[in-house]
């Protein structure tokens, strides 16, 4: 498997900058790393909010046990402003996602063109 599938495959499958990883390019693995975090935090953060909103108004009898007022409850808690973070958070994660792919597809390539031509520089030499 040549290096560019590899490092897409990483930064498609596994998380955003794991293929910069593979291809030793660890500053913009880092960023891609650390910004896709920041934004799994910021959704886990407020999806644990929203759920936790719901539970209280669940165990004071505010909403019964059943599915229906359950998900009334959930539309009915999610405020405004975790509305904004989370959907930023993903546009944010999506960004990254997409751009770890793309550039490590990019990367990839001109690193395995770079062996190709290395190795055909021996080869002549030999």
């Amino acid at each position: 498997m040549n290096l560019s599938t590899k490092a897409v495959l990483l930064s498609g499958l596994v998380f955003p900058g794991i293929g910069h990883l593979a291809l030793k390019k660890y500053f913009r693995a880092s960023v891609l790393v650390l910004a896709s975090l920041a934004a799994v935090y910021v959704l886990t953060t407020a999806t644990i909010n929203q759920a936790m909103a719901v539970v209280d108004r669940i165990n004071s009898g505010e909403v019964a046990l059943d599915t229906q007022a359950i998900s009334e409850a959930i539309i009915a808690s999610s405020n405004e402003a975790d509305n904004r973070a989370a959907n930023a958070s993903l546009i944010v994660l999506g960004a990254c996602w997409l751009f770890g792919i793309v550039d490590a597809w990019r990367l990839g390539n001109a690193e395995d063109r770079r062996q190709a031509s290395q190795n055909r520089q021996e080869r002549i030499s030999d």
